[in-house]
């Protein structure tokens, strides 16, 4: 997806750019709490959520490149959310699926994926539906 802010069909894309370390998590939390809110997600939707990428950022911090930058992408589909978050790492590992916090990733944010590009940077993507229960997409 390389569309930019403005183009055609981009009308309810956010992207958030910022260093890849721990102390900045907080903007994201709060830019997934907003965006989420528009959609009338509830409050334990909002709180899952902002759980959620909390989570898949911690996930890509563990193996970012020191210094270098965290992306989130935000997409407003209907009554739909989509969150991107990647980072560039050192190793190009796709964050194993078999592990508590994929497992918590997963029940709270719906549909949960993962993939590596050839740059060895790393995505994470979540989607969450208004009104679904957890791990419902």
């Amino acid at each position: 997806m390389s569309q930019i802010a403005g183009e055609p069909g981009t009308k309810d894309f956010v992207e958030v750019r910022l260093p890849a370390a721990g102390a900045y998590l907080s903007v994201l939390r709060t830019a997934t709490a907003g965006l989420a809110a528009r959609l009338d997600f509830t409050l334990d939707e909002i709180e899952d959520l902002r759980i959620a990428v909390d989570e898949a950022c911690a996930i890509l911090l563990q193996q970012a490149v020191p210094g270098s930058v965290l992306s989130c992408v935000f997409r407003l589909v209907g009554d739909a959310l989509w969150v991107r978050v990647s980072a560039p790492t050192t190793d190009g590992r796709a964050p194993e699926r078999d592990t508590f916090a994929w497992t918590v990733l997963s029940a709270l944010a719906g549909e949960v994926d993962a993939t590596v590009a050839e740059d060895k940077t790393v995505s994470i993507s979540l989607h969450k539906k208004r009104g679904a229960g957890p791990g419902q997409s």
